[in-house]
């Protein structure tokens, strides 16, 4: 009980390490909570900052999935990896050292999936690209890429999978909301993904 206790702690303090913030100030002077969407996010990192920072928090984002999701082999416990990976996806999405003001839980939830389900990784992160491709929508991607990760657990038939990314996946899409409904009004930014400048993301709110 002890040692689960405190892989939920590391886990939830590893989420909590926030990327954006700590790239826009360390190397840009930027404090992205002040620019665009003020999400903490890669998509609102990619906006303020450009393609590069982007990607460098995009990639942290997912890494602190992993690192929580493999605590449990590193501690040598029974614990299911996807139970440590939630307490990551909560502390990215309120995070103690940002004011509990994070980001979206996208690209930490692909995190947790790239430790536990390599192969569902990359079909997911496949559909959000091409979903993004065609719509030129993150938000759509990115619950797109829920529903995906979804099916994949149904076919595989891993009850546990099911559950956990089936949770997952409703909580980015709760966290999307103001999306969904900007979306519906066809008032939802699109984005320009292949440029290479920053701010080339619309300055509305993601």
């Amino acid at each position: 009980m002890v040692v689960n206790g405190i892989i939920f702690v590391l886990a939830y303090l590893i989420g909590s390490i926030p990327s954006g913030l700590i790239i826009g100030k360390k190397f840009y002077g930027v404090d992205i909570r002040q620019h665009g969407s003020g999400n903490l996010g890669g998509t609102n990192t990619f906006r303020v900052l450009g393609v590069k920072a982007g990607l460098v928090v995009t990639s942290a984002d997912i890494l602190k999935g992993t690192l929580a999701a493999a605590l449990p082999l590193l501690f040598g416990t029974d614990m299911d990896p996807l139970i440590a990976g939630i307490f990551a996806v909560i502390g990215h999405t309120y995070p103690i050292f940002a004011g509990f003001r994070g980001g979206k839980a996208v690209a930490t939830s692909a995190g947790v999936l790239l430790c536990y389900a390599p192969f569902m990784f990359l079909i997911t992160i496949a559909s959000f690209f091409i979903c993004l491709y065609i719509t030129k929508y993150v938000s759509l991607s990115s619950m797109f890429g829920g529903v995906v990760a979804i099916l994949y657990a149904v076919i595989v038939q891993d009850k546990i999978l099911i559950v956990v990314v089936s949770i997952l996946t409703a909580f980015v899409v709760y966290r999307h909301r103001a999306n969904i409904k900007r979306i519906l009004n066809k008032t939802e930014p699109k984005v320009s993904w292949l440029s290479k400048n920053a701010n080339n993301f619309s300055k509305n709110k993601r």
